[in-house]
């Protein structure tokens, strides 16, 4: 779990009725953090601060959730816990704490009128901890996959994580995937696709942007800069494009957040290699973890007319 490398907490709020949650990562003291941005159809907040070159090197929570647009909302309760704890990037005048935000659109299922707010963005830093759910939980709560042939043969998406160590290195990784692609395996063969259909059909429903997103968070043990965050989060796009076919397209916001806790030097090589594996088996998880809903079964499920 990304919560093997010591410090990282991770608390969820998830309405299984409305289908729709959110997963807050907390970081430990002084962790640097970075991000990058590859798909054409984002829903973000804080994320020109992750950049190489500017002011704030540090973060305090990184925070993944449904609800598109509207459940950026959350990220303002995530603000108020930790400032209540006394976190955050000293002004002089108060601590301002630093949360980057991604958003997937989960509105397809359940109620499309549910979204994360604040309140839900609080319960999930109160419920922060070493345990927590996959599969329909969190930001993966209404989250579908597999929508090459419309969202009408998509299949349950979810919230996974994963991490590889070596040594005294570790790399952990939770994703929340939404994608508008397949899933694969290991091997590369289909883990979920599109759910069954006849070969020509009228009336497909075309893709719609900003409707999917595949959005995760990298943390590492080691020592990094925010150059080397910044490739780390990197490294995460390179496992989503291990496990997601196709990724980064114009339809989905896949965005990577990363932070390193700086208690190891190990090579940035390794470090790579190691958040690629990580990611790319956190997305598999999250799809092996979900549970089928009304409009979208599990991966594997057949079809029943």
């Amino acid at each position: 779990m990304i919560t093997d490398v010591p410090g990282v907490r991770v608390g969820q709020f998830t309405d299984r009725e409305r289908l729709t949650g959110c997963t807050v990562v907390l970081c430990p003291a002084e962790s640097v953090g970075s991000g990058e941005v590859r798909g054409g159809a984002p829903g973000t907040r804080e994320t020109d601060l992750l950049r190489p070159g500017m002011l704030v090197t540090h973060v305090n929570a990184f925070l993944l959730t449904g609800g598109s647009a509207f459940g950026l909302a959350a990220a303002d309760g995530v603000v108020r816990y930790l400032e209540e704890q006394g976190e955050g990037f000293e002004t002089g005048v108060a601590r301002v704490p630093i949360v980057p935000a991604a958003v997937l659109f989960d509105l397809f299922l359940g109620d499309p009128s549910a979204r994360p707010d604040p309140d839900a963005g609080y319960a999930a830093c109160l419920a922060a901890g070493k345990d927590f759910d996959e599969g329909n939980a969190g930001a993966g709560t209404g989250a579908t996959v597999a929508k090459i042939d419309g969202v009408s043969r998509a299949v349950k998406g979810g919230i996974g994580t994963a991490s590889v160590a070596d040594g005294e290195s570790i790399v952990g990784a939770i994703f929340a995937v939404n994608a508008y692609g397949r899933i694969l395996d290991e091997r590369g063969a289909e883990l979920a696709g599109p759910i069954p259909g006849p070969e020509e059909e009228e009336g497909v429903e075309p893709p719609w942007p900003g409707t999917n997103t595949t959005i995760g968070v990298v943390a590492a043990n080691a020592v990094l800069d925010r150059e080397g965050a910044f490739g780390l989060a990197g490294a995460g796009h390179d496992g989503i494009s291990k496990a997601v076919e196709p990724a980064h397209t114009i339809w989905d916001g896949d965005t990577v957040f990363s932070l390193a806790t700086g208690e190891t030097e190990v090579p940035q090589a390794l470090i790579r290699e190691m958040a690629e594996e990580a990611s790319a088996q956190a997305i598999r998880r999250a799809i092996r973890s979900a549970e089928g809903v009304p409009g979208a079964p599990a991966a594997g499920e057949a079809r029943t007319e």
